[in-house]
């Protein structure tokens, strides 16, 4: 069994900064991406950032040059740094990683974590 536990979340004012981590626990083979979405009040869930195992990021449009994603493979851990945090990225942000564990035999799934509120204020 896997689990995703998130921490991090808060209230903060316009301008500042949160930083968000996931860790990873369980029957662990690897983990390939990581990645942090967010879903809004009355929105669809989005891709915020995504960390490839191998090096790659890729981040929505909105938050380019706000937030980096970090990942610490040895701990299967995930990072969110956010900066210059504006109201409109008020959401629940949701932990995601595509793992590969090992149960009589090999298998690959996409595992959730069960969200942390961000709230901006102006």
């Amino acid at each position: 069994q896997v689990q995703l536990v998130e921490s991090g979340g808060g209230l903060v004012q316009a301008g500042g900064s949160l930083r968000l981590s996931c860790a990873a626990s369980g029957s662990i083979v690897s983990i390939n991406a990581m990645g942090w979405y967010r879903q809004a009040p009355g929105k669809q869930r989005e891709l915020v950032a995504i960390s490839i195992r191998g090096g790659s990021t890729n981040y929505l449009d909105s938050v380019k040059g706000r937030v980096t994603i970090a990942r610490d493979n040895a701990k299967d851990t995930v990072y969110l740094q956010m900066n210059s945090l504006k109201p409109e990225d008020t959401a629940v942000y949701y932990c995601n990683a595509d793992i590969r564990t090992w149960s009589g035999g090999y298998a690959v799934k996409a595992y959730w974590g069960q969200g942390t509120q961000v709230t901006v204020s102006s």
